[in-house]
């Protein structure tokens, strides 16, 4: 059913002892926590029109994942639909099971149509809530779900144990097949069609047409607090959230503790994940409350959804046994007001807020000593058009691009963990990613008179344990918007953040290296620049891209390899035997 999430059977579906002999991951302390799912395709209606979705197990979104810390977890992905698929667990460390991350072409092949393959990885050192996708092209669109993390048992959360936990993703609605929709706009370089609309666990809600009754609603009751497991799994729109009446006390940013902050309003990017306590009024108020999410974003009219998605909190009336009928028409409905759409001055305030628990039980282990330093531009550029063609881009000569240092990625026909592990890296990618812009200029000032940038497969190579600190400036080329910025199989500790030009000689001096956020997906500020700092202990390839997905489809991405360290337990597992093949 549409925004529900059900618990699938966990029951030990193959052999322990072949579990435990697999090379592809580390023998879990925990129980083995055993999933199907089958991607197929799912008729489903919004917005007064149906079309066929590619789902998993026929939900949308997919089925939550619940795992305890420790755990072993075994996903055995069936592929049913024409295209070719890839799960990838975002957020989970993956340490030492590379082969289990997903994206396709760089840890793994896709899962080709009527094939399958077996995702095992152990959650470790992780709690919280976190979310898996399709990585390959926009099936993500929908192709996704809850990861809920629980902490060990008896190890309590540090804060109140809520009444009740609820799953909240966002999410965008196409009417149009999300497939066509980017496939039309590569082929002419012009920005993609927008979403129609935004979507709560799936549903649109009252404020579209037609979408009344598809309407995500949380019913709690006086006095209780729930924890509100936030997702933002939209493709393209980093979002303002805020329920009206009720502050939100954040606990939890991307399945990691934070020092508890109370706002009105939470901002989350595409990736990101927010845990909120949030506590309904003492006594019955004979209201009900608007749920709203709408975008943030700094770009140009019209290359966004510019909607508002709303669901409802309605209340239980102790004093009388609920009505039939799941909503009260009857009683007056209170809106919240959200930020501007480009209000980058709370974007900022917000971000700057938040701050790790920082405790000795769960430390905030920054890097203080620094073995490399990397200084990446992020943002919009441009390809030239095809001999005697025609473009959609920024000018009729022009394609739309993005970049990374001025290079474009290009995704290789091989994976590249495949091609790393096996020493045949020749001709797949080179090791020569530039560590700082080849041509220096004024990144966030008029642009330069030549937009466009360069193509290649180049990887970033550093050593096991290599201390890395990594500043991502972004750029005005096209623009000034911001990018929130994903690193598979790692977190990291955002140490600084400001606008403008990043200042090597000042602003290192204002870093916070006490209590720093810890992510594992961070907003580039628009027009501005932030710094991040992680220890390279996970040996494999690891994807690091632009978490919104017609940036990912114009090349904002790239890739590093961190070498095996010497110990054993430093060094890459083997590939599973049914890893698929190109």
């Amino acid at each position: 059913m549409a925004g529900s999430y059900l618990l699938l059977p966990c029951s030990v579906l193959v052999a322990v002892l072949a579990l435990m002999l697999s090379s592809s991951v580390d023998v879990a302390e925990g129980a083995i926590r055993e999933y199907q799912f089958d991607v197929q395709m799912t008729n489903v209606t919004r917005l007064c029109s149906s079309k066929s979705i590619v789902t998993v197990n026929g939900q949308f979104p997919g089925p939550t994942v619940f795992a305890t810390e420790g755990d072993l977890v075994v996903v055995r992905v069936v592929n049913h639909v024409p295209y070719n698929m890839s799960i990838h667990w975002h957020g989970v460390r993956q340490l030492r099971s590379g082969w289990a991350d997903g994206p396709a072409y760089i840890t793994q092949c896709p899962i080709q149509s009527g094939q399958s393959y077996v995702y095992k990885f152990t959650i470790t050192g992780q709690r919280g809530t976190l979310w898996w996708h399709a990585h390959i092209s926009w099936l993500r669109a929908t192709v996704y779900g809850p990861i809920v993390i629980l902490p060990k048992p008896g190890v309590p959360y540090p804060f109140p144990a809520p009444y009740k936990e609820v799953p909240v993703m966002f999410g965008e609605w196409w009417k149009a097949d999300t497939e066509a929709v980017i496939s039309q706009a590569l082929q002419t370089g012009g920005g993609p069609n927008v979403s129609d609309a935004f979507t709560i666990n799936g549903l649109p809600g009252p404020l579209y047409n037609c979408s009344a009754k598809d309407t995500f609603k949380l019913k709690v009751k006086p006095g209780k607090t729930y924890m509100l497991r936030i997702i933002n799994a939209a493709l393209n729109d980093e979002l303002f959230f805020s329920i009206a009446g009720h502050p939100l006390t954040i606990v939890d940013v991307d399945a990691v503790y934070i020092k508890p902050i109370t706002v009105d309003t939470i901002l989350i990017t595409p990736g990101q994940t927010t845990n909120v306590l949030l506590t309904a009024k003492p006594s019955y108020p004979a209201a009900t409350y608007y749920m709203l999410a709408a975008p943030y974003s700094t770009a140009r009219p019209g290359t966004f959804d510019n909607t508002t998605v709303a669901g409802i909190l309605e209340y239980e009336n102790p004093s009388s046994p609920p009505p039939r009928a799941s909503f009260n028409k009857n009683l007056p409905v209170f809106k919240p007001t959200l930020p501007q759409i480009n209000d980058t001055s709370f974007v900022a305030n917000y971000t700057a807020k938040l701050r790790s628990l920082a405790t000795p039980e769960y430390p905030a282990n920054v890097p203080l000593e620094v073995d490399r330093h990397f200084f990446f531009t992020v943002g919009l550029g441009t390809h030239p058009c095809a001999v005697n063609g025609t473009c959609q881009g920024p000018t009729n000569d022009t394609r739309f691009a993005a970049s990374v240092n001025n290079v474009s990625f290009v995704l290789p026909t091989t994976a590249l963990l495949q091609a790393h592990f096996t020493g045949r890296s020749n001709g797949v990618y080179s090791p020569n990613f530039p560590v700082a812009p080849l041509v220096p200029f004024n990144y966030t000032g008029t642009p330069p008179n030549n937009t466009n940038v360069s193509n290649g497969t180049k990887l970033v190579v550093i050593p096991y344990g290599t201390s890395v600190e990594l500043v991502m400036q972004g750029t005005s080329i096209l623009g000034i918007e911001s990018h929130p910025l994903h690193l598979h199989g790692f977190n990291f500790f955002v140490v600084g953040q400001g606008f403008g030009n990043y200042d090597p000689a000042k602003d290192p001096a204002k870093y916070n290296l006490v209590d720093p956020v810890e992510r594992n997906t961070v907003g580039v500020p628009a027009g501005g620049w932030v710094a991040i700092r992680f220890r390279a202990d996970n040996p494999g390839v690891w994807f690091m891209h632009c978490h919104l997905e017609v940036h990912v489809s114009w090349g904002l991405k790239m890739a590093w390899v961190v070498l095996d360290g010497d110990r054993p337990n430093e060094k890459l597992l083997p590939p599973p035997s049914d890893l698929p093949k190109c």
